[in-house]
């Protein structure tokens, strides 16, 4: 006999969403997701405010809460459409969600393509929207065999509710990290997030440093070249390419910045120095969850843990669990496999280790990572493992592997955001056919070469 468990989700965007489904598509009849906001969608949902604080250093647990979405008006996605969607419902194969065919939509498009599934998975009866979730705690023991779920409905008032499990998918694209840089006292200038980026046109005439090289950084970063004066990028692992972008007429590559000086002026690791307006951090986001206070689960310099493959707790599991903490990797499909592996794992078909083992399995990844000197913040970025993670979470579950022409189009994705071109996205079709046809073609064309601690 499978267990038909009462499930709890927290969050409706594309994690909630997926895990519901999975939830539901495994027998578990009795599913409620729990949405902060007035609609599905999450991250996606973009929202044109921003936190009165530049910073985002708001109290994130005040009542009201602050802005959620980080997306900017421009933002399309930085993978194709193939790697965006859920198994039986693809965003790739001719259909469009808002309007937008192109391969890299445009962040309405993903928005409307959640919407869909979201009504058509029959998830959307599920859903709870304008629900937030205050606080979850076991039940009557320290194991978490049942939980209460507190929460508050638009009325303002609080209510309780005991769920056999619950199945965290709040994002982590919210809370900004904001990095500690010698000398900021000195600093005259404007600072801000990109959590608060939204249009170019505050920058206009302005000497700009971004600090920061990921997916964001570099779009934000050529978005505002177009406006500002100078755009100067801080970032580590950026030694062989320092100095001027030939692509650019007014943007330059550094080191990370290594202090303020005393007149102000920005001091990078190399050694060079600018006079600047704005310091935009580019810095990514804290894994944050002011509902869950429990022992023997910490976030420390941005690592959850312990987690046994990034989704158990072993001292909770199975009916705690997370999904959608790993980045730097499809994350889409990741979402649905570690969705169905939670699911199977509630029903009964599929079987945990034993606590201790977990632990022991949670210990030698720690190990292994700071044998290889991989600082604990990355603890839950994939690359260049991803391929691993998501075929082993795929045997967990009968499914199977990962296509080989799938993972080749998102490491060549990977590619080409690192190489700062910002035609990537337009020239995808055409260099899809020509690498289909021949040698790796995206690399050749754009003759470079993706060392492993580029990304990591």
């Amino acid at each position: 006999m499978r267990r038909r468990a009462k499930v709890a989700v927290v969050g409706a965007g594309a994690a909630g969403l997926v895990a519901a489904r999975e939830l539901l598509r495994e027998g578990h009849a009795s599913v409620s997701v729990f949405e902060k906001s007035g609609r599905v969608g999450g991250t996606w949902a973009y929202d044109p405010r921003a936190d009165a604080d530049p910073l985002g250093r708001h109290d994130p647990d005040s009542p009201g809460g602050a802005v959620h979405g980080s997306l900017y008006a421009s933002l399309r996605t930085n993978l194709p459409r193939e790697l965006m969607g859920f198994s039986g419902f693809p965003m790739a194969g001719g259909r469009v969600f808002a309007g937008d065919p192109r391969t890299f939509p445009g962040h309405r498009e993903v928005l409307a393509f959640l919407d869909a599934f979201a009504e058509e998975s029959g998830v959307l009866t599920h859903v709870r929207l304008r629900t937030e979730v205050l606080r979850v705690r076991p039940l009557g023991n320290e194991q978490g065999e049942r939980w209460v779920v507190a929460w508050r409905g638009e009325d303002g008032e609080v209510a309780e509710e005991v769920f056999d499990a619950v199945v965290v998918c709040n994002g982590h694209c919210t809370v900004p990290l904001v990095p500690k840089i010698r000398g900021i006292d000195k600093w005259r200038g404007k600072q801000m997030h990109s959590h608060n980026y939204r249009v170019p046109e505050p920058f206009r005439e302005s000497n700009v440093v971004v600090v920061g090289l990921g997916a964001s950084g570099i779009d934000i970063a050529r978005e505002i070249s177009y406006v500002a004066k100078e755009v100067h990028i801080a970032a580590r692992y950026s030694e062989d390419r320092l100095g001027k972008i030939e692509r650019y007429q007014n943007v330059w590559l550094h080191a990370e910045i290594d202090c303020i000086q005393d007149d102000g002026r920005v001091k990078f690791a190399e050694g060079s120095a600018v006079a600047a307006d704005t310091i935009l951090y580019c810095t990514g986001y804290r894994y944050h969850f002011p509902f869950l206070d429990l022992d023997g689960l910490t976030v420390d310099d941005n690592r959850v843990g312990p987690l046994y493959r990034h989704v158990f707790p072993p001292k909770y599991a199975p009916n705690l669990s997370f999904v959608g903490l790993p980045s730097k990797t499809v994350i889409f499909p990741s979402f649905e496999l570690e969705s169905k592996w939670v699911a199977a794992v509630l029903s009964g078909r599929v079987t945990l280790p034993s606590e201790e083992v977990m632990m022991a399995a949670v210990r030698e990844d720690y190990r292994r990572m700071e044998e290889a000197a991989r600082p604990k913040r990355h603890t839950h970025a994939l690359w260049p493992e991803w391929v691993e993670y998501v075929n082993w979470l795929a045997d967990q579950v009968g499914e199977p592997h990962l296509d080989a022409r799938l993972c080749d189009m998102y490491e060549r994705a990977l590619k080409c955001i690192w190489s700062l071109d910002d035609r990537y996205r337009d020239r995808w079709e055409e260099e899809e056919k020509v690498h289909n046809g021949g040698d790796s073609a995206v690399s050749s064309v754009l003759g470079i070469n993706l060392p492993e601690h580029r990304i990591a």
